[in-house]
């Protein structure tokens, strides 16, 4: 297969991208290049080859979903501008 510089012009239009009549026949044969490399990517034989995967299963050590706050909030609130009752203040935002 192969393209033409209108194909190439079409494939540019509808992919929004502008090519100046210029670009149009370097672009043209890269995008065959690429063909090429797909056909001959085709014409290898796969029967015999099994299909990647990961072979393992795998499990991933789970730890205790417990929530905490650290017990250093005194640690996070030392260079707070502000806080008060053991939480960051901030100015009112909405009124």
């Amino acid at each position: 297969m192969s393209l033409t510089r209108e194909n190439v012009a079409k494939v540019a239009k509808l992919a929004r991208i502008r090519l100046e009549d210029s670009e149009l026949d370097a672009m043209k044969e890269e995008i065959n290049g690429i063909l090429t490399w797909i056909d001959q990517l085709q014409q290898v034989n796969t029967d015999n080859i099994a299909a990647f995967t990961d072979q393992l299963e795998q499990d991933l050590p789970e730890r205790q979903d417990i929530i905490s706050d650290g017990n250093i909030v005194d640690q996070i609130l030392a260079n707070a501008p502000e806080k008060a009752h053991g939480m960051f203040a901030v100015p009112k935002v909405v009124e």
